[in-house]
């Protein structure tokens, strides 16, 4: 039975093999640490990570304070709502689910009176569900716009889940072309938050520069 600094090994040596083949550099590892106690974390930290990834603001947050580690480095990479965006800048570094004007509202709001700069990823819907998060790829440029606009946040670039219904490589591509129009108004958004545990090898040739890798590294998680 693996452990788990075996199977956050085998994920990192996964992941510069495939860089080395491709020739690029590697990129931001970001260990999904949801529905996990804060002891998994601390072991993960032990382990030399910094940059965990949490869904909910009610379970990061407590989490966050509980490890009491100020060199980590918290991802919010579930949708947040608004009335959790004050919780929300208690601790996460990154947020990776900017995805309606609403949420980039309360966002300037909250952010107006901060020392430094939130950095945000737009989130982008590759499916025809209109239900899920992001926004439609028709409106990001002019979104991205607003977003810049905004003094107290850095867009780092887009994010984006791959569907279910459908290889990871289209969707992958869809996104790749868009963060290459982003980036001819918006050169410094060239972030790439894509690849989970179920693709993240495939992510690495499409130029991601930020996986949220879960369950490949911590196993099931206790719900």
């Amino acid at each position: 039975m693996s452990t788990l600094a075996d199977s956050l090994a085998s994920v990192r040596g996964q992941i510069t093999a495939e860089c080395n083949r491709l020739g690029r550099s590697e990129p931001l590892l970001i260990v999904v640490t949801k529905n996990h106690p804060a002891e998994l974390a601390r072991s993960l930290y032990d382990l030399g990570e910094r940059n965990f990834g949490e869904n909910r603001v009610q379970e990061g947050l407590p989490k966050s304070k509980e490890l009491g580690k100020p060199d980590l480095n918290w991802h919010l990479i579930g949708q947040l709502q608004t009335n959790k965006v004050r919780q929300a800048l208690e601790f996460a570094s990154s947020v990776h689910s900017l995805d309606r004007e609403s949420l980039l509202a309360e966002l300037a709001k909250r952010t107006a009176e901060r020392e430094g700069s939130l950095e945000v990823f737009v989130q982008v819907n590759l499916t025809e569900d209109q239900g899920r998060g992001g926004i439609q790829p028709g409106e990001l440029q002019s979104y991205a716009d607003r977003v810049v606009s905004v003094p107290t946040l850095k867009l780092a670039g887009l994010m984006a889940v791959a569907s279910l219904e459908a290889s990871p490589e289209r969707d992958f591509e869809t996104i790749a072309e868009l963060s290459m129009e982003l980036r001819k108004n918006h050169p410094n958004a060239s972030g790439l938050s894509i690849g989970m545990s179920g693709d993240y090898i495939e992510a690495l040739s499409f130029g991601a520069t930020h996986l949220r890798i879960g369950t490949a590294i911590t196993g099931n998680r206790q719900y």
